[in-house]
């Protein structure tokens, strides 16, 4: 149960990693065709789409990704618990 727990905590973090990543990245010049751009908008933008229906963004700032993290941080403690709780 301990490794279930650890990969599912990986997979967490590796998504919160992948939303830092485009953060960053769309500060940089970066062509939107670049393999890596179009590889963190595929594993990023299906939290991200949906959020931004919701939260609007403040004056020229998107926040869904500061919202995006703090929601799969709040999920990943919900789901570690709920395991640790069955093993």
């Amino acid at each position: 149960m301990v490794t279930l727990i650890r990969v599912v905590s990986f997979l967490f973090d590796l998504w919160s990693f992948a939303i830092l990543a485009r953060v960053l990245l769309s500060w940089m010049n970066l062509s939107p065709y670049h393999p890596v751009v179009r590889a963190l908008d595929k594993v990023t933008e299906p939290i991200l789409a949906p959020l931004r229906r919701v939260v609007p963004p403040i004056g020229m700032v998107d926040i869904t990704p500061i919202v995006a993290l703090l929601l799969i941080q709040l999920v990943a403690r919900v789901v570690i618990s709920v395991l640790a709780g069955l093993g």
